[in-house]
C-alpha cells in the first residue's frame, strides 16, 4: 500500500473531544438550570416520584433488619418491665391481704375488749385485765397462762372471765404469770343456777365433749326440769364466783331408763379455745369482812369451853 494512502488520524479511542473545562462549564450550567427549573416549575417532581416508587421496596427490605433489631430490644425491655410490675403488684397484693387480715383481727379484738369493758361495768367485784400468753404444756389438762401474777396482786382461786362469760379459775400464781384452769378441765367444778327454773346444780368439766370440750351437769334426776337452751349462771354459793355470771348453755339432755340420773351436756359461753384478753376478779371470799373479835369471843362463851 502506498504510504500516501495511509489514514494518519488517531483512532476513536484516543479522540479527545471537548476539553475538560468546557465539559465542566456545560454541566455546571445544566445543573444550575435544572435546579432553577425544579425550584420554579417543579419539572423533576414526577421523576422523583417515579424513582421513589421504584426504590421503595429496596428501602423497605434494607430497613427490615434494623426494625427487627429495634423491635426485639423493645420486646425484651417491655417483658422485663412487665415482669417487674407483676412482681411489685404481687408484693403489694400480699401486703394488702396481710393488712386486711390484721384489720379484721384487730376489729374482733376491739369488739371483745368493748364487751369485756361492758361486763366489767356490770360486775361490782374488783377486777383487772390480763392477756392470755399461751396454753399450758400439759396435754392432759386444759389450762392457759396469763401475764399477771403476784406482782400485780393476783390470788389463787380468783375467777377469770372473758367477754362472754366464765372462762376458768386461777389455780397457780407465779411472780409474773398465773395459771388458769378452764371450766372444761376434768378437775374443774363450778356451782351453777338454771336461770329458767332457779334450780342449783354443779357443772363439771368435760374435755372430751363436742367442739373441743364442754361441761356436764352430774347427779341430776332423770325427771329434772332441764331443757336444751337453758342458761346456766354462777350461783355464788361457793364463795369464789360472784352470782349471775354466764357459764354455759344446755346443749343436750339424755334421759335413760336404766339410770336414775340424766346426762346433761352443756356448751361453755366463754371462748375456751380462743380467748385473748380476760378479766381476773377477786374471790368473793376475800371481799367478806372478817368477823369482829367481840363476836368470836361471844360465840366461844356461848358454846362453852372445850373438854
Amino acid at each position: 500500500m502506498p504510504l500516501g494512502t495511509l489514514d494518519r488520524t488517531p483512532p476513536p479511542f484516543f479522540k479527545q473531544g471537548p476539553s475538560a473545562l468546557s465539559k465542566l462549564m456545560f454541566f455546571s450550567a445544566l445543573a444550575l438550570l435544572l435546579m432553577v427549573a425544579d425550584a420554579r416549575f417543579r419539572v423533576t417532581q414526577p421523576l422523583r416520584a417515579a424513582v421513589a416508587t421504584v426504590l421503595y421496596p429496596i428501602q423497605w427490605l434494607a430497613l427490615r433488619p434494623v426494625q427487627l433489631a429495634r423491635q426485639g430490644g423493645s420486646y425484651f425491655e417491655a417483658l422485663q418491665s412487665a415482669q417487674g410490675e407483676e412482681q411489685a403488684a404481687r408484693r403489694k397484693l400480699a401486703l394488702q391481704s396481710q393488712r386486711a387480715n390484721q384489720v379484721e383481727q384487730l376489729a374482733q379484738e376491739n369488739e371483745r375488749l368493748r364487751k369485756l369493758l361492758a361486763l366489767r361495768e356490770q360486775v361490782t367485784t374488783p377486777a383487772q385485765a390480763a392477756e392470755v400468753l399461751y396454753d399450758a404444756a400439759d396435754p392432759y389438762t386444759r389450762k392457759v397462762i396469763i401475764d399477771k401474777g403476784l406482782a400485780q396482786g393476783i390470788e389463787a382461786g380468783s375467777p377469770v372471765l372473758d367477754e362472754s362469760g366464765v372462762l376458768g379459775q386461777v389455780t397457780r400464781v407465779h411472780p409474773l404469770v398465773s395459771e388458769v384452769t378452764l371450766v372444761i378441765d376434768r378437775d374443774q367444778a363450778i356451782p351453777v343456777l338454771n336461770t329458767r327454773t332457779g334450780a342449783r346444780s354443779v357443772a363439771y368439766g368435760d374435755p372430751t365433749g363436742l367442739a373441743g370440750g364442754g361441761l356436764e351437769l352430774r347427779f341430776m334426776a332423770g325427771n329434772a326440769d332441764v331443757q336444751s337452751g337453758d342458761l346456766l349462771t354462777t350461783s355464788g354459793v361457793d364463795g369464789v364466783y360472784p352470782p349471775g355470771l354466764p357459764v354455759a348453755k344446755v346443749d343436750k339432755v339424755e334421759r335413760r331408763a336404766d339410770s336414775a340420773f340424766a346426762r346433761i351436756h352443756c356448751v361453755p359461753q366463754a371462748l375456751v379455745q380462743g380467748a385473748r384478753y380476760v378479766m381476773v376478779l377477786s374471790p368473793v371470799s376475800a371481799q367478806i369482812p372478817e368477823r369482829p373479835p367481840g363476836d368470836a369471843a361471844r360465840e366461844t362463851a356461848r358454846k362453852g369451853p372445850r373438854k
